[in-house]
Formats: C-alpha cells, structure tokens, sequence
C-alpha cells in the first residue's frame, strides 16, 4: 500500500519556459483582455442598451467566451499597435475611395476596364502579415486576391482595371505590406538562392 503513488503536496514554483504555459499560468480572470473587452462592446451595441442586466450579460460573455476560446488562442503577438491604428484608417480610406472608383468604372463605358492579373511578390514568411494582405487586397473594391503561393512566394491578384501593373505593386506593396510587417515585427522572407 506504502508503494502505491501519493499525490504531490508540494507546489513547484519554478518558473515555465514555455512562453504559452506561462501565459495560461497568469492568465488569471480574463484570458485575452483585448477579446473580453471586443465581446463586452459589441454585445453591448448589438443590444442598443446600456441597462443593467445588459452589462452583467456583457460581463458574463466577455468573461465565458474567452475561457472557452483560450485553446484556440495559443498566444497573442506583440503587435505595434500606432502603425495597425494607423493602418486600419489607410485601409478604411482606400475602399471608401475604391468604392466610388469602382462605381465609376462598372457604370462608365466598358472600353475604359483594363482587367488585369498580376503576382505581387512577399517580402515576409510572417503567416499573419501574408494573410491580412490577402484580405486587405480583397476588401479593397476593384481587386480580388486569388491565393497566396507560399512556393513562389506571392498573391496573385485579379485588377478590375489596371493600366500599370508595377505601380500597383508598388502601392500594394508600401501601403499595406510594409506596416503589417512593421506591426507584426516580421522577418524579412529568405531569397532562394
């Protein structure tokens, strides 16, 4: 009986290396602050009432959806947040404008479409940073992102109407590319010798 395992009384306060255990360990109440405090705003708006059984409900759910979710989440990057703020008013900006210049285009006479595909090259490996270009490309009225081909290392993109290819890599590649890298901290992608 003496030889059967006895739980272990004793606490080990040594610290982890792991970076995500020690995460969980201080996780303490809420998880994922920047997730608790989205769900606690948008549960509140889509109510249209701030009323007391309202707040306690966004409170529960800010708390509950994040403790659900922490598998999932493995960990949140250190991001640069002026440049993402930054950022996001860019692209907010760029398809408002887009908006009006596709309306333009698709209501004007069809010989002034230049339909055009073109590949724009990645300068990051960054799985984040070439993800959210794909969808910013996307979002952005007048350009669609058909899939991004981590072989060649590009996106190859679909143009409503392009007179020069190069100069929209350009802009594509300086008004969206260089600040997700810049947020994300990421690492130049290696040249294949």
């Amino acid at each position: 009986m003496s030889d059967q395992f006895q739980p272990n009384t004793q606490h080990d306060h040594s610290i982890s290396s792991d970076p995500v255990q020690t995460d969980a360990m201080n996780s303490g109440m809420f998880p994922h602050p920047l997730v608790s405090f989205l769900v606690f705003i948008s549960w509140l708006m889509l109510q249209h009432s701030v009323s007391l059984g309202n707040l306690l409900l966004a409170l529960i759910l800010a708390w509950m959806i994040p403790k659900i979710m922490q598998a999932f989440i493995t960990r949140t990057p250190q991001l640069d947040w002026l440049t993402a703020c930054k950022l996001f008013f860019v692209v907010l900006y760029d398809i408002i404008i887009s908006n009006f210049r596709v309306a333009k285009l698709v209501l004007g006479p069809s010989h002034q479409l230049h339909p055009a595909w073109y590949r724009v090259p990645l300068d990051s490996d960054h799985d984040h940073v070439n993800t959210l270009l794909a969808m910013i490309i996307t979002t952005t009225p007048g350009t669609v992102s058909a899939g991004i081909d981590l072989q060649r290392g590009d996106i190859l993109v679909h143009s409503l109407s392009c007179v020069d290819p190069d100069a929209d890599i350009a802009e594509i590649k300086t008004r969206y590319e260089q600040p997700l890298i810049q947020i994300f901290h990421a690492q130049p992608r290696e040249q294949d010798a």
